[in-house]
């Protein structure tokens, strides 16, 4: 098997949603993330044959597995005559809505993708990502591979990435208390009806953050980083979480929300100084509610995935 042709990447968390965009928006998390390592195998099947880091328990069948499933889509789409074997070393904490699962997807595409005697485009990846990610979140949604694939600022529709102007300068906060939230969970308390004017005024906040990372208008992103829909309904299953996005606020953040499901929380911020200032500020008031946290500083125009080796 040493003689097998490999590789190894490394995928960036993500925050997912960014608030406003449910399901649509997200951008990488520099620093954390998840590693796959991948070996074209003769017999023409996935498997994984290893699970390490901060995440153990997770299913080594392939079809129940986000990374087992993304080159399983792989192999299909190419109608490939070999197969893959994977390890994954985890990085991203289980249900931490910092795009655990999606990591994991991405790295194991990203690594295989460069086994391929034609490597395919990240346009080409992207639809393959979202049937892996389906599995954890239930659905085809590309607000965390999307990033991931294609670093920085990304709005992820079904069909289509399509990255974003973020000022260089701006950065984020991200701040995950020691819980765990599953995407399903957090997805439950969705259910139910929605004001039609609920939905009027997240368009509006929705439109002018994307109109504001374009222009670079920090006044812009201000007004409208306020999800008036997911987060009122979520925000209850994390302890502290009015307090520490009051303290957000307080301590100079554009705006700040749940990271994907929850729990962890990010802040958009004018700089990296002040990102700091924030991220420190919210800890406190994790701490505050009895909750230990860890911080991650990023740029939001965070790079993508990459080829380690």
């Amino acid at each position: 098997m040493s003689g097998n042709p490999q590789a190894r990447a490394f995928s960036p968390g993500s925050v997912g949603n960014i608030g406003v965009g449910f399901d649509l928006l997200g951008h990488p998390i520099a620093g954390i993330g998840d590693i796959a390592t991948v070996r074209r195998i003769e017999t023409p099947m996935v498997r994984i044959t290893a699970i390490r880091g901060c995440v153990r328990d997770l299913p080594r069948e392939p079809e129940r597995n986000t990374a087992g499933v993304a080159l399983m889509a792989l192999r299909e789409e190419l109608a490939l005559p070999f197969g893959f074997e994977i390890e994954l070393d985890k990085g991203i904490p289980l249900g931490s809505g910092m795009g655990g699962s999606a990591a994991s997807c991405v790295a194991a595409l990203v690594a295989a993708n460069t086994l391929l005697e034609t490597p395919l485009p990240v346009e080409a990846l992207y639809p393959l990502a979202l049937r892996g990610e389906s599995i954890a979140s239930g659905g085809r949604t590309g607000d965390n591979v999307g990033p991931m694939l294609a670093g920085g600022l990304v709005l992820a529709t079904p069909e289509r990435l399509l990255r974003l102007r973020v000022p260089a300068a701006w950065h984020a906060a991200v701040v995950h208390p020691h819980q765990v939230l599953e995407t399903l969970q957090a997805r439950r308390v969705l259910r139910g009806a929605y004001a039609l004017s609920e939905f009027v005024a997240q368009s509006a906040n929705l439109a002018q953050v994307l109109l504001g990372c374009e222009r670079g208008d920090a006044a812009l992103v201000r007004a409208g980083l306020d999800d008036v829909l997911v987060e009122p309904r979520r925000a209850p299953l994390i302890p502290g979480f009015d307090a520490v996005k009051r303290a957000a606020l307080a301590a100079g953040a554009l705006g700040a929300s749940l990271s994907g499901a929850g729990p962890s929380v990010f802040a958009w911020c004018e700089t990296a100084a002040r990102a700091a200032e924030v991220g420190e500020a919210m800890q406190a008031a994790f701490a505050a509610h009895g909750q230990d946290s860890d911080l991650h500083l990023t740029p939001i125009a965070a790079p993508a995935a990459r080829i380690l080796d």
